[in-house]
């Protein structure tokens, strides 16, 4: 198929030399389609980080997330069942995890990619076993 040039050639002219853009233009194209295509999802992304909340307290485990329209799950310490950790090789190597809090007769509640998951599943532990001795009503 030829191009405009070869189309355009008068008589008894041809191409010497035909330029192509260096492999450089071809990788900048390339990141700058990537950011348009994944920015979307890195703002949803940022969005979930800044309005999402964990924390355990002296009495629960209370989970956050939403701005405009807010979801909450909460599981008291004295009905938490189980504590598990999910980590992957880097992970481990980067220091995060997801953990999976269960209660007895209630969902669950799950985080992901948490920072130091060994740090806040002991202190999810710890709180409810100061809970249970302390025997204080719910």
């Amino acid at each position: 198929m030829a191009g405009y040039v070869e189309k355009t050639l008068t008589g008894g002219e041809r191409i010497v030399l035909v330029g192509r853009f260096h492999w450089l233009h071809t990788i900048v194209m390339l990141v700058c389609v990537c950011t348009v295509v994944l920015s979307p999802v890195a703002l949803v992304m940022f969005i979930h980080r800044v309005t999402t909340e964990l924390a355990v307290t002296t009495r629960r485990l209370v989970r956050k997330t939403g701005w405009i329209m807010r979801d909450t799950e909460e599981i008291s310490l004295r009905r938490l069942e189980e504590v598990n950790l999910d980590q992957s090789v880097l992970g481990r190597i980067f220091g995060y995890g997801k953990l999976k809090c269960r209660g007895v007769g209630i969902g669950e509640i799950q985080t992901h990619t948490i920072r130091r998951p060994l740090a806040f599943r002991k202190a999810i532990m710890d709180a409810a076993q100061a809970r249970q001795s302390t025997g204080a009503a719910i």
